[in-house]
């Protein structure tokens, strides 16, 4: 499934439709705001729901509601634009959300069978955790009329699916895709060239800048600029001084980042960048190395010299990361168990 990895079988469920309860009060707060015609959303026109079908699951009926939905937890931004997405990608991100809701109507049909339930307790306190979720009781009896023909009867069986769902992906995803230390130490043993560190150095810096094809006076205006502000940086003592200076007075793009190039590669530096800061030590600032026609100052923060990881420093993100690998093989296999004999149409 494109734009957005599955979700997480824990966040599946309850997660789901309380998402929806703040991304329908947002949008319903952003759509009074001008929507941005211009760039990737120029031409593109807002998606209005109106409980049309788009596709059937056996039978079960998806409306344009439950796709619009999936296709802002998608693209969240299309909310700031009064319900636009951008032209471009806007098939794609409603193929996308297609498929989304067509797996969970097929998951939430195989909980029924497998006759699973709600405790009603559970089932209580979910529908009140979402009711929390709106900003005010006005919004929510406002989504209530909106998405449930005002009938907190229709919230409770949504809630209760949503559950379901939930359920169902815990048992045959969330609970299967955990990793062992084992496991992880022979993803590790097997696979070192994704634990070598380069050889790398973490860098802020302050440039004065040239215009493009600059005139010769104009190259010396920039170098001049440059040494006043090396006279700043001169008396900065640490990290923070540098950056806020950074933010002030750099003309680079990193100076809303305080100048923090974080860490890069040695093989990845510009020549003359590399060759200052192999002399520096961590906390010296350098004089100005120009670059055609940008003159630069850095601040060198933290040298990594080349070598590798070992498995302690890497075993719980390790850990981490073949779960999730695990979660969308199970997933996806649980996917294509699903759709095996499903009849699904599109409209």
């Amino acid at each position: 499934m494109r734009w957005r990895k599955a979700r997480p079988a824990l966040l599946a469920g309850f997660l789901m439709i309380s998402a929806t309860a703040a991304a329908w009060a947002q949008h319903m707060v952003s759509s009074h705001v001008p929507a941005n015609a211009a760039g990737d959303f120029a031409g593109s026109a807002p998606i209005v729901p109106v409980g049309r079908t788009v596709a059937r699951v056996n039978g079960a009926a998806l409306t344009d509601r439950d796709l619009l939905r999936e296709m802002y937890a998608i693209f969240p931004y299309a909310r700031q634009h009064r319900g636009s997405f951008p032209k471009a990608m806007e098939p794609d991100i409603r193929r996308g959300a297609l498929q989304m809701i067509e797996f969970e109507e097929l998951v939430y049909q195989a909980a029924l069978r497998r006759k699973m339930a709600v405790a009603p307790a559970r089932l209580d306190k979910a529908e009140a955790d979402f009711r929390q979720r709106f900003p005010n009781p006005g919004m929510y009896q406002m989504y209530l009329k909106a998405e449930c023909q005002g009938s907190e009867k229709i919230l409770r069986a949504r809630v209760r699916r949503s559950l379901l769902i939930d359920g169902l992906l815990k048992l045959e995803v969330a609970d299967k895709s955990a990793a062992s230390v084992a496991q992880a130490r022979a993803w590790f043993r097997s696979h070192p060239e994704q634990f070598r560190i380069p050889d790398s150095y973490a860098v802020q810096t302050i440039s004065a800048m040239a215009p493009e094809k600059a005139t010769p006076e104009q190259l010396k205006e920039a170098r001049q600029r440059a040494e006043n502000y090396l006279r700043q940086a001169g008396s900065t003592t640490n990290y923070e001084q540098f950056g806020l200076l950074a933010e002030k007075i750099s003309e680079d793009d990193f100076r809303v980042m305080m100048g923090d190039h974080q860490l890069v590669e040695a093989a990845k530096l510009p020549a003359q960048i590399l060759g200052a800061v192999r002399k520096m030590q961590p906390g010296q600032v350098s004089g100005i190395i120009q670059i055609e026609r940008v003159f630069t100052i850095v601040r060198l923060n933290k040298h990594v010299p080349a070598g590798m990881k070992n498995f302690a420093e890497v075993r719980d993100a390790l850990r981490q990361q073949l779960q999730r690998n695990n979660v969308e093989q199970l997933r996806a296999g649980l996917n294509r168990r699903l759709h095996k004999g499903a009849r699904i149409e599109e409209f």
